[in-house]
């Protein structure tokens, strides 16, 4: 067992049995059915926020360059001492990623496989690294850090919830009823 899985393990009775609220079988069935709709979306929508970033990132750095070199030439010194910090190019490697994970999910949380489930799990686990890490930079604050925790145990509630439609226990659960 991966440490993963075993994180996983641990998370389960948190989510599930012990969380203060459970959703009603109706709302997960309604997230179940269209979480790899969900999925593709924020995926598409990831991989744009990606590109804009680079885009960004590339043009600023452009820029940076330029004004430098024009102050060069007249005899000044650097306008701009620092580039973009690598948390910027972190950043980006961290959405892109993300969204390669939701896009990879879908076929996944369609055939409601555990596989997909995972690719979530683990995209949900990279964002609250990166969180962690954002909030110990220039860029982070505390307010970032407690958001980010906040998004990050709201959405692992919702991804536990929904677990057992993943793992078959629901429909072993319903099998095992229907006798």
């Amino acid at each position: 067992m991966g440490p993963l899985q075993s994180l996983e393990n641990k998370l389960v009775p948190a989510f599930t049995k012990n969380a203060p609220v459970q959703l009603p079988e109706n709302v997960k069935k309604f997230i179940v059915k269209y979480l790899p709709i969900v999925n593709l979306v924020l995926g598409i929508l990831s991989l744009l926020a990606a590109l804009s970033l680079w885009s960004w990132a590339n043009t600023t750095t452009r820029i940076i360059d330029n004004v430098n070199t024009i102050s060069a030439i007249y005899g000044g010194k650097e306008v701009v001492p620092n580039r973009l910090s690598l948390l910027v190019w972190l950043s980006l490697i961290v959405l892109a990623v993300e969204a390669v994970l939701y896009i990879a999910a879908y076929p996944g949380t369609k055939a409601k496989k555990k596989s997909g489930w995972n690719l979530l799990f683990y995209a949900a686990l990279l964002n609250l690294a990166y969180g962690i890490v954002n909030a110990f930079t220039d860029y982070g604050t505390v307010m970032s850090l407690v958001g980010t925790l906040i998004g990050t145990v709201i959405g692992l509630f919702f991804l536990f919830q929904i677990r057992s439609y993943y793992t078959g226990s629901t429909t072993k659960a319903a099998s095992k009823t229907k006798k």
